[in-house]
């Protein structure tokens, strides 16, 4: 089993990461810490409520075998965070995963994990000018961007973002992640069945609701 973890802060995006989340948990069964700098409820970008399992000073960054950063709509809150930036600086020359979309390389970059690694991001170029130290030139204008421990992504590619993850970790995912066609099944291939135990485990289940 390897160890991951999702970073939280004020307005991340969870349509970001939820390939790759879903895929790890449901799939794969692996358990996910999401960390934050407080213990308190943070409002994604989609409007949901996210409480973190545990925050920056419970834990060891470098305990993780992958840390995944959503991307944010509004960057600026968590860049500021020092409790955050102090945290991910703790992993800088660690073997560590950093996985980072959309916006969010610009956390890395202020943690100085992307010193000297190509990198791509959904960040508005300005943002580049504005910060002395993102490394403009090792700014790669592709998709995905994987150097060394580093996989970067822009949010509108977070299906290959995900599958760039699960591919560095090994886990068979198949030669089409998450890109099959309704059109390309057949009714048999779409009507599902338990079988006869997992049928009977549920029959249980639905005794605790039923008088």
């Amino acid at each position: 089993m390897n160890k991951f973890a999702v970073l939280l802060y004020p307005n991340f995006s969870l349509q970001e990461i939820t390939c790759l989340t879903s895929a790890l948990t449901v799939w794969f069964g692996e358990k996910i810490d999401y960390i934050a700098s407080e213990s308190r409820e943070y409002l994604s970008e989609e409007g949901f409520v996210i409480m973190p399992t545990k925050t920056v000073a419970e834990v060891n960054i470098t305990d993780y075998d992958c840390v995944i950063l959503p991307g944010t709509i509004d960057p600026l809150p968590a860049l500021f965070d020092n409790k955050l930036i102090d945290f991910l600086q703790k992993g800088a020359n660690s073997d560590t995963v950093f996985a980072a979309i959309s916006s969010s390389p610009l956390l890395l970059s202020k943690a100085g994990i992307l010193r000297g690694k190509k990198f791509t991001s959904g960040y508005f170029m300005q943002m580049a000018d504005t910060f002395p130290f993102i490394e403009k030139d090792n700014f790669i204008h592709k998709g995905i961007v994987e150097d060394g421990n580093v996989i970067t992504g822009i949010g509108m590619f977070f299906r290959e973002f995900a599958e760039a993850v699960l591919r560095r970790f090994n886990y068979d995912i198949g030669d089409s992640f998450m890109r099959d066609k309704p059109e390309d099944y057949s009714e048999e291939e779409l009507t599902f069945y338990w079988s006869d135990d997992e049928y009977k485990e549920f029959l249980e289940e639905l005794k605790a609701y039923t008088p």
